[in-house]
C-alpha cells in the first residue's frame, strides 16, 4: 500500500467512526468507547507510518541503484523522466505533487490551519474556567475536536509535501520532503500536538479539558499566516493594528477566565495583601484608602517607588520589544516603501508579485542584511579579518587570482558585493558591456539561447564568468561584450566585483596586474578568441588615454589633499604665533 492510499485509508477510519459513535448517543460508556478506539487507530497511524516510510526508503535505495547501474529500462515511467541538456542526457529524482510555500495554495492552507489554532486558544481555557460552558455542551465541544484534530494530522501530511529551497531551487524529491520536516523541530511540536490526551476523560472525568493544552503548541502556523498576509496586503498598517487587538483580546480573555477560577479558591490573607500590593505597585489604584497615620506615609512612599517600579518596566520592556522586532521593522519598512512606489507607478500584477517573492525569498532565507551597513562600525583590520574568513575561499576558486598575492586577495574581498536574484532574472545578455565578473555563491544559473528556453549549460556553486572583459584585454575578439545570456533557474546568491573596484585594487599592485593580464591572453588564446595581430601591436591610443585620466584624477585627489594639509598647518602656526605665553602678563594684552 502506498503512503498516499494509506493516509486516505487513515483519514476515514480514524475520525469518521469516532465521530459517529460520539454523535448518536450520550451516554459515557459510548464515549469511551469512542476514545478508547481513537488510541487504538492513533497507534496503527504512528506504527503504520513508520513502516511505510521505511519501505517506501527502501524503493528509493533500489530505483537509485538501479539508475547507478546505467541500465536503459527504468523501473516506472510515472515517476522519472528524462531530460537532454547539451547531449547530455540526465536521470531527474522522483517528483511528487508539492507544494510551493510561496504559493497561493499554500498560503490559503496556512488560513484554514489559522481556524482550529484561534478555537484551541481560545475555547479550550474557556471550558476549563466555566464548568456549565463544558458540561452543557458536551457532544458538541467533542465534534469540534475530533474535526480540528483532523486538520491538524491533515497539517502534518501537508507538510511532507511542501517544498523548501535548495541552491535557490524547490525540492521535489519525496524523500527528501519527509527527511526534512521529521529532522525539523517543528515535527516534534507537532507530534506533541497530536497526542491524543483526550483519553485522561477516561480517568479524570469529562470536565477537564484542559488535558487538550498540548493542542495550543500549533500556535506558529497562525503567526506563520499574519506575517505572509503582511507580507500580501497593501494595508500593512491596518493589519498590523489588528494583530495587535486580537492578541490583547486574547490576552485579556486569558486572565479573566484564569481569574473566575481562581477567585472560587481566593479566601486567604497573603492573596488580598497581594492583591492589593500589585495594585498599588503598578500604579493602578482603586486601593481601599488608609485609616492610619503610618498608613498614609506607606502607602505615599508605595506610590512614589511604585512609579519609578512601573517606569521601569514599561521602558525595559518597550525597548525589549522594539529590539526584537528591529529587524522585522526595518525589513517590512522597506517592503512597504517598494509597495507605495509600485502602487503609485502602477506596476503590472505580475512584476509586484515577483517583487514580493524576493522580498519574502530574502526574509526567509536570512539574506536580508546588507553585510556592509554591518561591518562598517568595525576597525579595518577586523572587517579584513571577517571578509577573508567569509569570502576567500570563494575568490581563489577564479583561476585568473588562484596565483596572486594575499594582500591583492584581501584588496578585492573587501569589494565583493553580495546580489540575489530571483528564478527567471537574467544577469547578463549577450552584447551587453561588461562591467563586472560574478562567481556563484549558491544557486543555478543557465547560459540559454537567444530565446531564453534552450539551455546550453548550467552554472552551479564556485563557477564564475566575466573575468576576462573587466580586464580588457588587448586583442580579445570579445572585447568587453558579453558573449552569452545567463539566466538564473532558481533563487541565485552570487558576488559581484565590478570593474572598476578590481581596477582601483591593482593601482598598488603592478605585478599583479601584469600577471593578471597574462594570464586572460593565455585564456584567450586557449579558446580561440585572441587575435595575436591586434595583441603584438603598440599600446592602445584609448588605454593610454585613459591612463592618463586615471592618472590626473589621482594626482587631483592628491593635490587636494595636500592643500586641506597646508592649509590646516598653516592654521595652526597662526594660532600658536598669537597665543600668549606662560610668562607674559594678562595686562600688556590690552
Amino acid at each position: 500500500m502506498r503512503y498516499s492510499e494509506f493516509h486516505h485509508l487513515i483519514l476515514n477510519n480514524i475520525y469518521v467512526t469516532p465521530l459517529r459513535v460520539s454523535l448518536t448517543t450520550t451516554s459515557l460508556h459510548s464515549l469511551r468507547f469512542s476514545l478508547r478506539n481513537t488510541w487504538k487507530l492513533f497507534v496503527c497511524l504512528f506504527v503504520c507510518l513508520f513502516v511505510c516510510q521505511r519501505k517506501e526508503e527502501e524503493e528509493e535505495k533500489e530505483e537509485r541503484k538501479e539508475r547507478k547501474g546505467g541500465e536503459e529500462e527504468r523501473v516506472s515511467h510515472q515517476h522519472e523522466r528524462t531530460v537532454s541538456v547539451c547531449n547530455v542526457n540526465v536521470c531527474l529524482p522522483k517528483e511528487v505533487t508539492i507544494i510551493d510555500p510561496a504559493g497561493n495554495i499554500y498560503y490559503y492552507w496556512l488560513f484554514i490551519i489559522t481556524i482550529p489554532v484561534m478555537y484551541n486558544w481560545t475555547l479550550i481555557i474557556a471550558r476549563a474556567c466555566f464548568e456549565e460552558l463544558q458540561a452543557d455542551y458536551l457532544i458538541f465541544w467533542f465534534f469540534l475536536d475530533f474535526l480540528f484534530d483532523s486538520l491538524y494530522l491533515c497539517d502534518m501530511m501537508f507538510r511532507t509535501r511542501t517544498g523548501y529551497l535548495d541552491q535557490g531551487l524547490l525540492v521535489k524529491d519525496q524523500v527528501k520532503l519527509r527527511q526534512c520536516y521529521i529532522n525539523s523541530f517543528q515535527f516534534k511540536l507537532d507530534l506533541v500536538s497530536m497526542v491524543p490526551t483526550d483519553l485522561l476523560y477516561l480517568v479524570l472525568g469529562t470536565s477537564y479539558p484542559e488535558v487538550r493544552l498540548n493542542k495550543l503548541l500549533r500556535f506558529n502556523r497562525m503567526l506563520e499566516f499574519f506575517q505572509r498576509t503582511e507580507t500580501r496586503t497593501n494595508f500593512p498598517n491596518a493589519l498590523r493594528i489588528s494583530n495587535l487587538v486580537l492578541y490583547i483580546v486574547i490576552i485579556i480573555h486569558w486572565n479573566a477566565c484564569l481569574y473566575f477560577s481562581f477567585s472560587k479558591a481566593i479566601g486567604g490573607k497573603y492573596a488580598y495583601s497581594m492583591y492589593w500590593s500589585t495594585l498599588t505597585l503598578t500604579t493602578i489604584g482603586e486601593t481601599p484608602p488608609p485609616v492610619e497615620n503610618s498608613e498614609y506615609f506607606f502607602v505615599v512612599t508605595d506610590f512614589l517607588v511604585g512609579v519609578l517600579i512601573f517606569a521601569t518596566i514599561v521602558g525595559n520592556v518597550g525597548s525589549m520589544i522594539t529590539n526584537m522586532n528591529a529587524a522585522r521593522a526595518d525589513f517590512q519598512a522597506r517592503i512597504d516603501a517598494i509597495k507605495q512606489y509600485m502602487t503609485f507607478r502602477k506596476v503590472t500584477v505580475d512584476l509586484e508579485k515577483r517583487v514580493i517573492k524576493w522580498f519574502d525569498f530574502l526574509w526567509t532565507n536570512k539574506k536580508a542584511v546588507d553585510e556592509r551597513e554591518v561591518l562598517k562600525f568595525l576597525p579595518d583590520k577586523l572587517r579584513a579579518e571577517i571578509a577573508i574568513n567569509v569570502h576567500l575561499d570563494t575568490l581563489k576558486k577564479v583561476r585568473i587570482f588562484a596565483d596572486c598575492e594575499a594582500g591583492l586577495l584581501v584588496e578585492l574581498v573587501l569589494k565583493l558585493r553580495p546580489q540575489v536574484y530571483s528564478p527567471g532574472d537574467y544577469i547578463c545578455r549577450k552584447g551587453d558591456i561588461g562591467r563586472e565578473m560574478y562567481i556563484i555563491k549558491e544557486g543555478k544559473l543557465a547560459v540559454v539561447a537567444d530565446d531564453g528556453v534552450t539551455q546550453y549549460v548550467v552554472l552551479s556553486d564556485g563557477s564564475y564568468f566575466g573575468e576576462i572583459s573587466i580586464l580588457a584585454i588587448k586583442g580579445s575578439k570579445a572585447g568587453n561584450r558579453r558573449t552569452a545570456n545567463i539566466r538564473s533557474i532558481g533563487y541565485s546568491d552570487l558576488f559581484c566585483l565590478s570593474k572598476d573596484d578590481l581596477m582601483e585594487a591593482l593601482t598598488e599592485y603592478p605585478d599583479a596586474k601584469a600577471l593578471l593580464e597574462e594570464k586572460g591572453r593565455q585564456i584567450l588564446m586557449k579558446d580561440g578568441l585572441l587575435d595575436l595581430e591586434v595583441a603584438a601591436q603598440g599600446p592602445d591610443p584609448k588605454e593610454m588615454e585613459e591612463k592618463v585620466e586615471r592618472m590626473t584624477d589621482a594626482l587631483d585627489v592628491l593635490q587636494t589633499r595636500y592643500a586641506r594639509l597646508f592649509a590646516q598647518q598653516e592654521a595652526g602656526h597662526t594660532v600658536h604665533d598669537h597665543a600668549p605665553s606662560p610668562a607674559q602678563p594678562i595686562s600688556c594684552l590690552h
